[in-house]
């Protein structure tokens, strides 16, 4: 599958998503976000896709937010479309059943903040810029800013980014808790690749069961959150991969999981 603004590859089980707008700091058009939802699409229904890795290409952005250019021409109804279709994409790399790494290169503001924290795992470059710049063109986020960086790093936090629109350094995000690893940039992708090969031979049913009690029975009271939890735990055991994992835990050796 091809796409006009993305790249795509398959590192063994590993499917890299690379937004390809450089010239443009990879900022997230219309077209660009129906690309992004067909490229997940298709990295969910391939069974041989165990782990995603979404980046930006060149050196300066991760993606650098929504193409303001785009924007500026858009009615209310229009945006509110504009919206919905970037907060479904979102919403679709969240719920993958596969773990997604974002790669931040560089910028990831705007939109491309609201496009990594759609990600499961993130881990930044030492040079990236993290940021919710909205208020500064009259706008607040509307691909789910407000609400996701709300849940990982609390009011305060999501508040200053917000009201004040200055970004910050990779650092002072990895300290709130908005990226999960901040390494030097010449070793990005070196880490990013060697977490997203470690996700890809774990076992899919049990990542999927993770994601699943983390994302959606965290969202619910905590009663139902635990049954979310006793669900996929007894559902694991009726999978051959946790037959495997223990079995090898008791040999002592590797396990060779294969999604079953």
């Amino acid at each position: 599958m091809s796409f006009n603004s993305l790249l795509t590859e398959d590192r063994g089980a590993v499917r890299v998503i690379t937004v390809n707008r450089p010239d443009k700091l990879n900022a997230l058009n219309h077209a660009t976000l129906t690309d992004l939802h067909a490229a997940f699409a298709a990295a969910k229904s391939d069974d041989g896709v165990r782990a995603v890795v979404l980046t930006g290409a060149g050196p300066k952005a991760f993606v650098a937010g929504a193409d303001i250019a785009e924007m500026n021409g858009l009615s209310p109804v229009a945006s509110r479309d504009f919206s919905r279709h970037g907060q479904a994409l979102m919403t679709r790399i969240e719920r993958l059943g596969k773990p997604v790494v974002g790669m931040l290169n560089g910028f990831a503001l705007g939109g491309g903040l609201e496009l990594a924290m759609a990600c499961h795992l993130r881990i930044a470059a030492d040079t990236a810029k993290i940021g919710q710049p909205e208020i500064n063109l009259g706008l607040i986020p509307g691909f789910g800013g407000t609400q996701r960086l709300l849940r990982l790093a609390g009011r305060a936090a999501t508040l200053e980014l917000c009201l004040l629109g200055a970004p910050i350094s990779a650092e002072r995000a990895f300290q709130l808790g908005v990226v999960n690893r901040v390494v030097p940039a010449a070793e990005l992708e070196a880490v990013t690749f060697a977490v997203a090969e470690q996700l890809a031979g774990a076992a899919p049913q049990a990542l999927r069961g993770i994601l699943d009690a983390v994302l959606i029975g965290g969202e619910a009271p905590i009663d139902v959150g635990l049954d979310y939890e006793t669900q996929g735990f007894a559902i694991a055991f009726s999978t051959e991969d946790m037959k495997e994992g223990t079995g090898a835990f008791l040999a002592k050796r590797k396990p060779a999981f294969t999604g079953r």
